[in-house]
């Protein structure tokens, strides 16, 4: 059980104000104070600092709360384990992207589960930046994502690498000849996902290297879900870039065909993440390493 001055630690760190803190713990603001002093003394540490008279952490404070936090979900996740061990029912509570949930880990997760009949299974749909903060506030255990990460700040186990690629309508005709470059393009509409998306940051970075953003297309349509864009597609209604493994159907059937941009060759990776440092790490790594796709181990391919 954590001592009760970590856990008001980490509710000032939520509020970033001790009256706040105060409240929502229900004590006063000079027993938040003495609090923090007492783990300040322990530590030997200053945790927080006044900059233009607003809150926030030390460097050092900042390790203090990274390492509180991941003992403060370690404590649920052990609270679960010793009750599973009185039901015999196991949960695991897994985050997965969009494209991740829909074309990537679904044959996976049913071996799982065949494999492991006694585990519950939860799992949670989000964007890369919503499930770096249901980790952070231990809603799920372990997090499967397209996006980009700090990977300094949480434990990393690789799942694919994939190909991202350009895709239109097979007979889609664009208005100056076949495009062989990113400024080809600039008058085509742009369907993509929505901010915070992975597959989206993806493409704002690659324009970012051309000089280019989203916005310099001249039409563009937002939409939050991937099969809903794959179907726009289909009905010739622009342009979009995402996962290979999103559209292998329709470019086998021949329904889209990829847009032949000239040394535009990106792949990512799909990764799975945790809290760095938690005591249940190689537990985790023996649930990704059985839930990694049948074909991940040679798809990191050209």
């Amino acid at each position: 059980m954590l001592d009760f001055r970590i856990k008001t630690f980490l509710c000032v760190c939520q509020k970033m104000n001790y009256t706040q803190a105060a409240k929502s713990l229900n004590i006063t603001q000079p027993a938040v104070s003495q609090h923090i002093r007492y783990l300040e003394d322990y530590y030997q540490i200053k945790a927080f600092r006044y900059a233009n008279k607003k809150l926030e952490l030390t460097p050092a404070g900042r390790i203090l709360y990274e390492r509180c936090k991941t003992m403060e979900n370690d404590e649920v996740a052990l609270a679960a384990e010793l009750l599973s061990q009185q039901s015999g029912i196991h949960t695991l509570s897994l985050g997965v992207t969009m494209t991740v949930g829909e074309y990537a880990i679904i044959a996976p997760l049913a071996a799982y589960q065949a494999a492991h009949p006694g585990i519950n299974i939860r799992l949670r749909f989000g964007n890369t930046k919503e499930l770096l903060a249901q980790l952070t506030a231990g809603r799920i255990q372990i997090a499967l994502v397209e996006g980009y990460f700090p990977p300094q700040d949480y434990f990393c186990q690789p799942y694919s690498t994939e190909d991202y690629i350009g895709v239109c309508a097979r007979g889609h005709v664009f208005p100056h000849g076949e495009p062989t470059m990113f400024h080809d393009l600039l008058e085509e509409r742009l369907l993509l996902r929505e901010k915070g998306s992975g597959t989206r940051e993806i493409l704002e970075r690659n324009l970012a290297l051309h000089g280019l953003r989203t916005e310099d297309f001249i039409h563009n349509m937002e939409v939050e879900n991937m099969h809903t864009i794959i179907g726009l597609l289909t009905y010739d209604c622009g342009i979009s870039f995402l996962y290979r493994r999103a559209v292998e159907a329709e470019l086998s059937s021949g329904l889209l065909r990829q847009i032949p941009l000239k040394g535009f060759a990106m792949q990512h990776d799909f990764t799975f993440i945790w809290e760095k440092d938690s005591i249940y790490t190689t537990y985790y790594q023996q649930i990704c390493q059985e839930l990694r796709a049948p074909d991940s181990l040679t798809s990191r391919r050209r």
